[in-house]
C-alpha cells in the first residue's frame, strides 16, 4: 500500500502579485517553491510555502471569475473545494491580527467546534477565498505551534 500525504492546495486568483504578497505577510508563505508561466494558456502560477510545511499554489488566469460565498455553508453549493483550514496556536490572536493588520474580512468569529476543545473561525482573503482558522485544546494549553505538515 502506498502512503499518501498532503502536498499543496491550489487557489485560482485574479491578482497573483497581490495574493503572493498577502499570503507572505499574513501567513508567512514567503518561500517560492516554483514559479511557472504558460503564455499560450494565459496562466501564471507560483507555489509558496512557509516554515510550518503549509504549501499553497496560486494560479492566475485572465477572465476567471470569483466565487465569493456569503458564508462557509454557501460555499458548499458548488461541488469543489470550499476552504483552506489552517491550524493556529491562538485563535483569538490570529483572528484579530488577520482581520485587523492584515485586512482579511471576518466571516464568522471564533466559536466552539464540534470536537471537544476545538475552536474555529472563518475569514476571507482579499479576493474572497475562505480560510478556516482552527485551534485545538492541545495548542491552546501548550501555546504550541502546530506540527509541520507532510
Amino acid at each position: 500500500m502506498t502512503t499518501a500525504r498532503f502536498h499543496h492546495v491550489s487557489l485560482s486568483v485574479a491578482d497573483l502579485t497581490a495574493q503572493e504578497a498577502w499570503y507572505g505577510s499574513a501567513l508567512g508563505l514567503t518561500h517560492v517553491d516554483e514559479r511557472l508561466e504558460l503564455p499560450e494558456a494565459g496562466v501564471r502560477t507560483v507555489v509558496l510555502s512557509g516554515t510550518t510545511g503549509l504549501r499553497v499554489e496560486f494560479v492566475q488566469r485572465p477572465g476567471s471569475t470569483p466565487a465569493a460565498p456569503a458564508d462557509p455553508f454557501a460555499a458548499t453549493a458548488v461541488q469543489t473545494f470550499t476552504h483552506l483550514a489552517i491550524q493556529v496556536p491562538d485563535l483569538d490572536a490570529e483572528f484579530t491580527r488577520l482581520t485587523g493588520a492584515c485586512g482579511a474580512t471576518p466571516v464568522s468569529p471564533p466559536a466552539p467546534g464540534v470536537t471537544e476543545g476545538m475552536r474555529y473561525a472563518y475569514i476571507a482573503d482579499p479576493e474572497g477565498n475562505l480560510l478556516e482558522l482552527i485551534e485545538t485544546a492541545a495548542d491552546a494549553a501548550a501555546g504550541a505551534q502546530p506540527a509541520p505538515a507532510g
